[in-house]
């Protein structure tokens, strides 16, 4: 899909604002969206709800120096280190980040509405958990990543055209398509700054495939009419996601693999 998960808005911009490269104010509304409100609940040396800037200057406290994502489903942890308690709940979330430096926390984001019929709102708490110093799972190189997306791009373009969503396609089908072409029409800014531009380049590219194998998945009713045809179309495009949730990850976390690799 070509939205930001709301914990790649947390890593990206809190790596620009670990780094200096983005004021606090900016960085918040940047991670906030169009949610109404943001908390870090739980941080070490803090009690009660704090809000993002105070969260993420805290974490800098604390030896913070760059923050990674996960993108975790059902047996793929990826981007996970453990332990299975915080494992668990980032794959309830679909999503997390892990910090690299001084202190190995993890933040899982508690989405809920709240307010009148008429007026809901989203808001988020952002759990803070120890994690496991670890690699993260299954989390390819940008180099990688590139080369993985350019097969699974003709992959899912392939998978479309024979599927033909596109052509005979329901109404939920077309309405997705159409939607993809304008998003995707017209551009908006990636990532945050610091971030090298092939990374920018392997997220728009992963979010691109995302968006193609979405609209492939979401009206079970064009080509694919029986079961089995619905079930080949699931086992031909579960590689394609797979491959960019991992380019995803990939990219949003090249700031810190790049800064690792920068130190002496």
């Amino acid at each position: 899909m070509l939205d930001e998960p709301r914990s790649g808005r947390l890593a990206a911009w809190g790596n620009a604002l670990l780094a200096g490269l983005a004021a606090p104010d900016d960085v918040a509304q940047r991670i906030i969206g169009g949610d109404a409100v943001h908390r870090m609940v739980d941080l070490p040396g803090e009690h009660g709800p704090v809000g993002l800037t105070l969260g993420l200057g805290r974490l800098r406290a604390l030896g913070v120096t760059g923050l990674r994502l996960a993108l975790p489903v059902a047996g793929h942890p990826l981007g996970l280190s453990g332990p299975p308690h915080f494992n668990d709940l980032a794959l309830e979330a679909g999503e997390a980040v892990l910090t690299a430096g001084a202190v190995a926390l993890g933040l899982v984001p508690d989405v809920h509405e709240a307010g009148p019929a008429g007026d809901v709102h989203v808001e988020v708490e952002w759990r803070c958990l120890p994690v496991r110093e670890a690699p993260p799972a299954d989390v390819p190189s940008l180099g990688e990543a590139e080369r993985e997306l350019a097969e699974a791009l003709r992959d899912a373009t392939a998978a479309l055209a024979a599927l033909d969503v596109a052509g005979t396609g329901g109404p939920t089908a077309h309405a997705a398509l159409e939607a993809y072409r304008a998003r995707a029409a017209r551009g908006r800014e990636v990532l945050a700054p610091g971030y090298p531009p092939r990374a920018v380049r392997v997220l728009e590219l992963a979010q691109r495939v995302a968006a193609l194998v979405e609209i492939a998945e979401v009206d079970g009713h064009g080509a694919a009419v029986s079961a089995s045809q619905i079930a080949a179309r699931a086992q031909l495009l579960r590689p394609v996601e797979r491959t960019a949730r991992r380019a995803q990850v990939a990219a949003y976390n090249a700031y810190v693999e790049e800064a690792e690799r920068r130190r002496p």
